[in-house]
């Protein structure tokens, strides 16, 4: 469904345990490296425990994938059994044959370390793994304990380990399961992500699932509140991610905001869920507290303020007489530079007409522009066509698709060397935007209504928001990074782009990804700075298109606007 709406091969937040979606954090890490600590170690229990969803089941599979060739398991996942039926489970799951219709615990038992010290014998050791293990009863751990018992005189014969919820420690931790608590050789308790774990793990399932690197659908304010409803908890990410994700697509935007995570926090977690209580139950007092100084601020300048025309004529109408001020200007100039009049020069006030001018407001600076203003100005540097209705729809509209980012400094944009549409906010606190055309120390260019204009920084600073949109003309059909073996047209025409470079009429590649292809790209991403993966990303692309000119540098934006309004600028 909405996975093809934003490029994506796959949906890529499924629930289910998938192998290519593997995210590994370091927490995670560590999990996986006390388990394999303990299997090495031979013998006793190892513990590991989470909150559901944390990736218990992830680490699982890990584990699996890298115990050694020698190792035999057996695993229950379901762990509601008495304990004649789990020992009959684990027979099951090593191929022991015992009597069905006649074992008891001692026969079943029997079997088991016959065939336990055999595997010994061979050299082979065998392990039992045990999900969700906070539902086991207490006689069945106590069973459990008891086949640590069969050993040799070097090691123990059976290594176990214990995968359950936080709760399964604290159930160890009671006294009459004392002796099996100390058998523990490894334990790990895997906590949820971190917001900056959040937003990584984000951001690798999406592109795992084709999205190109560039392309932003959760801006960081976001993954905030994801990490907030969340707290960090993997499932609980998938399910968020991906009902945000369809809500978007439902409102054709190409990306999801706040509003859109509150409505999916409320369908998948309720409306109290605990994310947001938490976290208003934490900051109402200083909300309180805000609010209060607001209250105060406002009720002091009500007290001070100016009197407008209106309320004056109103005044004079239920007294008979005019309300003075201090001075009487009709353009007034800086506050700092008005002398101050006494109070027995005070002149009174002649009220206009409703037919006569007030004073306007100061008239906003020529660089900060109306958003679609601003959209038409940047589409217009690189397309002749008419501007889309939502020209950062996450697709590719006229050739031209559209990229999303963040920045903290005024150089990460001048390293992008290219115009980009910057997400501005009026003193009035309404949205803006204004085409940023290179800096040049501590000023920059912007386009305006009647050309290029040069601003300093320090004035640029508290309008803009960090948020930066930039266009580009990727080649036919690319979805994602190009590398060694893919197959598609998109191979043939990056392999032609650098053919237009070299001046070469056979190109190195065709449909496929060839080395002799791989080879070229590694060498223009050294000569341009990149990372020399011979991988062809965006970063890539954008340099590339930038060389042949496909796409203007701020450099080129800027002598293009200044040619069409007449005025110079200084490069």
């Amino acid at each position: 469904m909405y996975h093809q709406y934003f490029g994506l091969t796959e949906a890529p937040f499924s629930i289910a345990v998938n192998p290519r979606y593997l995210f590994m954090s370091p927490r995670h890490r560590d999990a996986l490296a006390h388990l394999l600590y303990g299997v090495g170690a031979g013998g006793g229990f190892i513990l590991l425990t989470g909150e559901v969803g944390t990736g218990k089941t992830t680490i699982n599979r890990c584990l699996l994938e890298q115990l050694p060739d020698d190792t035999d398991i057996a695993i229950i996942l379901n762990p509601a059994l008495n304990a004649m039926e789990l020992l009959a489970t684990v027979c099951d799951e090593l191929g022991i044959t015992y009597d069905s219709e006649k074992h008891t615990l001692k026969t079943l038992t029997d079997s088991l370390h016959r065939y336990l010290l055999e595997n010994h014998k061979r050299g082979r050791k065998t392990v039992l793994l045990i999900d969700e293990a906070q539902h086991l009863d207490f006689d069945v751990l106590e069973q459990i304990r008891l086949l640590t018992n069969l050993e040799t005189n070097s090691e123990k014969l059976l290594q176990i380990i214990l995968i359950g919820q936080p709760e399964l420690a604290q159930m160890l931790r009671r006294p009459e399961l004392r002796q099996l608590n100390q058998r523990i050789t490894a334990r790990y308790n895997l906590e949820p992500l971190s917001l900056e774990e959040t937003g990584a793990y984000i951001r690798h399932r999406l592109q795992v699932a084709g999205m190109n690197p560039g392309q932003e659908v959760f801006p960081v304010a976001v993954i905030r509140g994801i990490h907030r409803y969340t707290r960090g908890i993997p499932r609980l990410i998938n399910v968020l991610c991906d009902r945000m994700m369809l809500g978007a697509y439902g409102r054709n935007m190409g990306r999801a905001d706040m509003s859109m995570l509150r409505t999916a926090a409320i369908e998948v977690m309720g409306e109290e869920s605990d994310g947001s209580r938490d976290e208003s139950s934490r900051f109402w007092p200083l909300a309180a507290v805000a609010g209060l100084l607001v209250a105060l601020a406002a009720g002091w300048w009500w007290q001070n303020r100016q009197l407008p025309p209106a309320a004056v004529q109103q005044d004079t109408a239920a007294t008979g007489t005019v309300a003075p001020v201090d001075t009487v200007v009709s353009n007034p100039a800086p506050v700092d530079s008005v002398p101050a009049q006494p109070a027995a020069a005070a002149q009174p006030v002649v009220v206009p007409a409703a037919s006569e001018t007030v004073t306007p407001e100061a008239p906003a600076p020529g660089w900060l522009l109306a958003p679609e203003e601003a959209w038409l100005q940047l589409w217009s540097l690189y397309s002749p066509a008419p501007l889309p209705a939502t020209p950062c729809a996450g697709q590719v509209q006229d050739g031209l698709a559209c990229v999303e980012g963040s920045a903290q400094t005024w150089d990460e944009l001048s390293a992008l060397d290219r115009p980009l549409l910057l997400d501005m906010i009026t003193p009035e606190r309404f949205a803006a935007g204004s085409v940023f055309l290179g800096s040049n120390g501590r000023s920059a260019w912007f386009a305006a209504s009647g050309g290029v204009v040069e601003v300093q920084l320090s004035e640029l600073g508290p309008a803009w928001t960090g948020r930066y949109r930039l266009l580009w003309h990727p080649p036919t059909g690319f979805i994602r990074p190009l590398g060694i073996g893919d197959n598609s047209p998109a191979v043939a025409e990056v392999a032609m782009l650098f053919a237009q470079l070299d001046g070469q009429q056979q190109p190195l590649a065709g449909t496929r990804f060839t080395p002799g292809l791989e080879t070229r790209v590694r060498l223009f991403q050294r000569k341009y700075a990149l990372e020399d993966d011979g991988v062809v990303g965006m970063q890539t692309l954008l340099k590339l298109n930038e060389a042949l000119g496909i796409d203007p540098t701020a450099a080129a934006a800027r002598d293009l606007l200044a040619r069409q309004s007449g005025d110079m600028v200084n490069r």
